[in-house]
């Protein structure tokens, strides 16, 4: 099988899919119009799915205290500090600047103007053959 999506129960799903749009270049495959608010974006090769949603029948999480190790979405990057600079200009939070691992790989953990935890990778070897075709 393979994975359809991710979901996450979000503050503002209108708001973040068009940070998330522009910062990370997704782009909103599906939207609703019902209370949820429901956004799910793409990523750039159209093969990952984040959905971000309001219900009201579901408790908000409360993301600016969450330990970012405990949950968070992680992108690769090619730059790694200028797109960490970069998505702190447009409005995330730093947690952790960019650090090399003892494997080679250099991370970085923001939160977005919500809260929600974001990681930066720039790996030293892709996880999965299918991300180095990035």
């Amino acid at each position: 099988m393979i994975i359809e999506h991710v979901a996450f129960q979000h503050p503002d799903p209108v708001a973040a899919a068009a940070w998330y749009a522009a910062q990370f270049g997704m782009t909103v495959a599906r939207a609703s119009s019902g209370p949820a608010q429901a956004r799910f974006l793409a990523d750039c090769r159209g093969r990952t799915v984040l959905e971000l949603y309001n219900n009201p029948a579901a408790a908000m999480p409360d993301y600016p205290n969450l330990n970012p190790l405990v949950l968070h979405v992680a992108f690769l990057a090619k730059e790694i500090h200028s797109d960490f600079d970069r998505l702190v200009a447009a409005g995330a939070t730093p947690v952790d600047a960019p650090a090399t691992t003892p494997s080679g790989d250099t991370l970085a953990m923001l939160r977005d103007p919500w809260g929600v935890p974001v990681q930066l990778a720039q790996r030293a070897a892709p996880l999965v053959k299918a991300a180095a075709a990035q």
